[in-house]
């Protein structure tokens, strides 16, 4: 009997230590999330919470038994207008241009063709589809090893493809200029039948049974899909689980990121064009970087679906190409909702006419052009657009701390990826060092999920800044990588066409970027195309993939 009681005491006395314990750990964790948070109650304070904080956390430890694919949407959609922004009405107005030519001896010399021109020569029944998609299949293979751009070549697809194309524009059924167009998308866009591996080793067997809605209405268009191309692991960087891809102007140097082998075929005449994806500067950066043409859309006028969800309130789809009209051809193509992703406005794109591109007002930073760091490619932009007959406006961005809303992407990425860290596998992608994916999703960890409200409804306030900024201009010029302007828009939403504008001391091509005002993409695409009409720099390729 007294051996009886003893033991129960023993227990009582255990379980007692356990529970003080418990409530000891819970303690000093509460410190550190007001230490986080900025906070400091008095322990008085705090004894009356832990109690709620030990049923908060079970009820983490429930939810996180769910499973939640990357494909579920976060149902709090960013929507970047706000009250008074009023967005364009009536129809579409644009029409694309083919620029006529003639057949070369050599069909390869069409590698570096606009689509302007291979439409033409398709349109005109001078190439077929067979032939153009053969010979950037040919060249894929060729130098894809060399600048590790390729992830998977579509080849039985896009013969198929090409094959139906030049069946049906020999029947006359020809469906515009897109019809027969080999092209390349990033490899965070899925197609049914092929691998999907968002450039990371934990999905390089992962295949999608479902084909992303760009994809479609390229293929709709009679677009030929010939590579699915490399991107930084997880949408970070130019390193895959296949290599470093190469910039082709520069092969000892990568291609920037995270649309690196968009960029790097791109420019090297693998493809007619590709599809690539913006979250924080992954259009603009491998654009400039490997000299070519890119698009970032209005957040909310491409769907996403079928695309690898990074940041559902800041991820967007865009073309990269030869010329910014190439781009607003793809732009057209693949805006307009889909009833699959939620967060799409319909707007038309209306491109103003010549008579309408005079009156348009155009800002430019003055401060960036009179920084020390800014080149005289950018300057020299300047000198072009007034020649070109525009009044250029002087203006400042205003103020805000944009840098401290950057962490919005990282719990964003930390959710949609949530499970890699909690499984230890990010351990298996490539970069580990302290400014990539795996140290990051384990730091969003630590933000609270008040600062998270905050720092979206402080979002709301630069929206509102910008909003009042674009009453006195319709657009502005800023270098591509100037103060905080690539992470603020993209906050915001705000469209930007980057385009090349020359080259440095190195000779590695440099850009410069069009801003315009929310859903009117038009008018940003055509002032940077008067631009573009008037210089050559989006003409030059690499002399090493001729």
């Amino acid at each position: 009997m007294i051996k009886s009681k003893t033991i129960n005491y023993v227990i009582l006395i255990l379980s007692f230590l356990s529970c003080s314990s418990d409530k000891d750990q819970l303690n000093q964790d509460a410190i550190g999330m007001e230490n986080l948070a900025g906070l400091e109650f008095t322990q008085t304070e705090r004894d009356t919470f832990l109690q709620t904080l030990s049923i908060l956390k079970g009820r983490y430890d429930t939810l996180r038994t769910v499973k939640i694919p990357n494909d579920v949407p976060l149902p709090l959609y960013f929507d970047p207008r706000i009250i008074g922004q009023e967005t364009p009405k009536g129809r579409e107005r644009y029409r694309f241009q083919e620029f006529p030519t003639r057949r070369p001896e050599n069909i390869e010399d069409c590698a570096f063709y606009t689509i302007g021109q291979l439409a033409h020569l398709i349109r005109t029944k001078q190439v077929t589809s067979m032939e153009l998609t053969q010979m950037y299949i040919e060249r894929l293979k060729r130098h894809g090893p060399t600048l590790e751009c390729v992830v998977t070549l579509t080849e039985d697809l896009a013969l198929e493809q090409a094959s139906r194309a030049d069946v049906e524009i020999k029947k006359g059924r020809y469906l515009g200029p897109l019809h027969g167009i080999p092209y390349g998308a990033k490899d965070l866009l899925a197609v049914k039948g092929y691998k999907t591996t968002w450039g990371a080793m934990t999905h390089k067997d992962q295949e999608i049974n479902a084909t992303a809605t760009v994809i479609k209405k390229l293929e709709e268009a009679g677009a030929v899909l010939v590579a699915k191309l490399s991107l930084g692991a997880l949408a970070w960087g130019d390193v895959w689980y296949g290599g470093k891809t190469r910039n082709p102007w520069n092969t000892e140097q990568g291609s920037s990121g995270s649309s690196a082998g968009p960029g790097s075929a791109t420019a090297a005449g693998l493809v007619g064009f590709s599809i690539g994806s913006e979250t924080w500067g992954s259009i603009v950066s491998p654009s400039t970087r490997n000299g070519v043409t890119g698009l970032r859309p209005t957040f909310g006028t491409v769907s996403k679906a079928g695309a690898m969800a990074l940041s559902w309130s800041m991820d967007k789809l865009g073309p990269m190409c030869r010329s910014v009209d190439d781009c607003a051809l793809i732009y057209s193509v693949m805006k307009g909702s889909d009833g699959l992703d939620l967060s799409v406005v319909d707007v038309p794109f209306q491109v103003p006419t010549k008579k309408e591109l005079g009156s348009l007002r155009i800002g430019y930073i003055e401060s960036a052009f009179k920084d020390t760091n800014t080149t005289d490619n950018d300057r020299a932009v300047l000198t072009r657009l007034r020649e070109l007959g525009f009044t250029l406006i002087p203006i400042e961005l205003p103020e805000f701390p944009t840098s401290s809303l950057s962490f919005l992407l990282n719990v964003e990425a930390a959710a949609a990826f949530d499970e890699m860290t909690r499984t230890n596998t990010d351990d298996e992608l490539v970069r580990q060092v302290k400014w990539a994916w795996p140290n990051v999703f384990r730091t969003a960890r630590h933000v609270p999920a008040v600062e998270y409200v905050q720092a979206n409804r402080a979002r709301v306030i630069l929206n509102q800044k910008m909003f009042e900024l674009f009453k006195s201009i319709d657009l502005y010029v800023v270098p591509s990588f100037w103060g905080d302007n690539l992470l603020r828009t993209n906050l915001t939403g705000h469209p930007c066409v980057v385009i090349p504008n020359g080259f440095n001391e190195k000779g590695s091509p440099t850009s410069i970027s069009f801003i315009g005002d929310l859903y009117r993409d038009g008018e940003v695409v055509a002032v940077a195309h008067a631009y573009q009409r008037g210089t050559s720099w989006h003409k030059k390729y690499p002399p090493k993939f001729k």
